[in-house]
């Protein structure tokens, strides 16, 4: 009988490396991404000249750092006053969106991430996430802060679905799309008043 539970129990142990591996996995991901991102930001500013598919890769990168300030909003700011401002609000969003996966995974992967940050405002931050998660995510994405990778990791780390996460970002980050796209339409009228 002995024997039975230190076979069920190495069964447990057994089936639970797979997940200890994919959090490493996801956390290594997500710093290797941050870095390379942070190294190479000066030509992920080229991409901007492509239009939707240029304004889409720059919004990903710019979102995809993890505590690493790279900015997007500019590019989304930019092609507002070019281009169809509803649609690089869509644009815009849909790829913040997907870039913030990076601190979502670093979250699914542990918590060594938090212990570079402040940890009694990650506390309190993910407090905010248990009790009110989706609006947490949603006002984070909504406004320009420092926070919204902080919510990522917390997402992460209490496991939120991932359709979760990205619909309640993705509707957040349209909101300030839609406010810098159309903040590049309004600039480019002062200018042409200016001009004239």
């Amino acid at each position: 009988m002995h024997e039975d539970g230190d076979t069920s129990s190495a069964a447990a142990n057994e089936g639970a490396r797979p997940g200890v591996a994919w959090r490493i996995l996801a956390l290594v991901l997500a710093v290797g991404i941050t870095l390379g991102i942070y190294l190479y930001r000066d030509r992920v500013a080229q991409f901007a000249s492509y239009g939707y598919l240029g304004l889409f890769v720059v919004s990903v990168v710019g979102n995809a750092t993890i505590l690493l300030p790279v900015p997007s909003l500019a590019a989304t700011f930019v092609a507002g006053g070019i281009l169809n401002p509803w649609l690089v609000a869509l644009v815009s969003a849909a790829g913040m969106s997907i870039g913030e996966l990076s601190g979502y995974l670093a979250g699914f992967g542990g918590t060594a991430i938090v212990e570079f940050s402040n940890r009694e405002r990650y506390r309190h931050l993910e407090d905010w996430m248990r009790r009110h998660g989706f609006l947490t995510i949603f006002v984070l994405g909504a406004i320009p802060n420092p926070f919204f990778d902080l919510a990522g990791v917390a997402a992460g780390i209490l496991h939120f679905p991932l359709w979760y996460f990205l619909l309640a970002c993705f509707l957040g980050k349209l909101v300030k799309a839609v406010v810098f796209a159309f903040a590049g339409v309004q600039s480019l009228t002062w200018v042409e008043r200016f001009l004239h």
